[in-house]
């Protein structure tokens, strides 16, 4: 009987701690309740679930967050087809809006049949070891190194390395997430809105002479394009030509025309820009020979 009494007080001791828990609990859930519309989920099953941070945040979630929050549009989704963004602007009754869709471009066009190495790079094969040890070997101490790490962080397939070792965008798979930007250990990269059609292929801010013997197809600061451009457009800075975009309506082909080297080009199509009729027509394939 004393055991059967220990037992009976065991299992009412262990009840009422039950329904002791359980009222905490229904007491935490209803002071501690966040509400989370429903539309959250509805928003994000209509975006692509890549959560490729195109549209600046940190998931396919958190934007379906600030669209209904009405932080954000839903145009901002560059990756979204035309039909995907009305479908989720009609949902929340809102306008789609409208973001001007982005792409990466590289601002080196200098690959191993123009630019020449000073050295031999025989460590780890990515751009940001050898960029560790002397700047790569490569002459211009500017250019791409050409190993690669931008194709292999891209996860949308979007980039390539043409048979010059220098990386290659596809601006229809590229979804402006910003990896290849962020991986780039000689800041080559950036995002640029497609109506950005006039662009520098070069960063070499070595004086002409200097910048024309590391590579072939690097700006020589001639001053040329800027002579010829609207007020304001081009400037010439620490022997580099610079953009201003805020001037970008005012840029044409023809600024391209003069540039010895094509180092200014023009984005006609999204995926091949054009030099000028004065560059230097390239014709060699094979590598440069390493500088002595």
């Amino acid at each position: 009987m004393e055991l059967i009494g220990t037992i009976g007080s065991a299992g009412l001791f262990m009840a009422t701690l039950g329904v002791l828990l359980a009222g905490v609990l229904a007491f935490a859930n209803r002071r501690l309740y966040v509400y989370e519309d429903p539309r959250i989920e509805e928003v994000e099953n209509l975006l692509p679930k890549s959560n490729c941070g195109a549209c600046g945040l940190a998931g396919c979630r958190n934007f379906a967050e600030k669209v209904i929050a009405g932080e954000i549009v839903p145009a901002q989704c560059t990756v979204s087809s035309a039909a995907q963004v009305g479908m989720i602007a009609t949902m929340l009754g809102v306008d789609a809006g409208d973001v001007e869709r982005r792409v990466a471009r590289l601002a080196c066009a200098g690959g191993k049949h123009v630019a020449y190495t000073r050295a031999r790079y025989a460590g780890l094969s990515t751009c940001r070891a050898a960029a560790v040890v002397s700047g790569g070997g490569k002459e211009c101490a500017w250019g791409c190194l050409g190993l690669g790490d931008c194709v292999n962080v891209c996860k949308q397939g979007a980039l390539h390395l043409d048979r010059h070792g220098l990386p290659v965008v596809d601006p229809l798979k590229c979804t402006a997430c910003n990896d290849c930007v962020a991986v780039c250990p000689k800041g080559l990269f950036s995002l640029q809105e497609l109506s950005h059609k006039l662009w520098i292929a070069c960063r070499n801010r070595a004086d002409g002479d200097a910048a024309q013997a590391a590579c072939e197809v690097a700006c020589t600061a001639c001053g040329k394009c800027v002579a010829d451009a609207p007020p304001g457009l081009l400037t010439l800075r620490n022997n580099l030509v610079e953009i201003d975009y805020d001037w970008h309506d005012q840029a044409t082909q023809h600024l391209t025309d003069r540039c010895p080297t094509g180092a200014i080009v023009w984005f006609a199509d999204p995926d091949h820009g054009s030099r000028g009729h004065a560059a230097k027509k390239i014709l060699r394939n094979d590598a440069l020979p390493i500088k002595h």
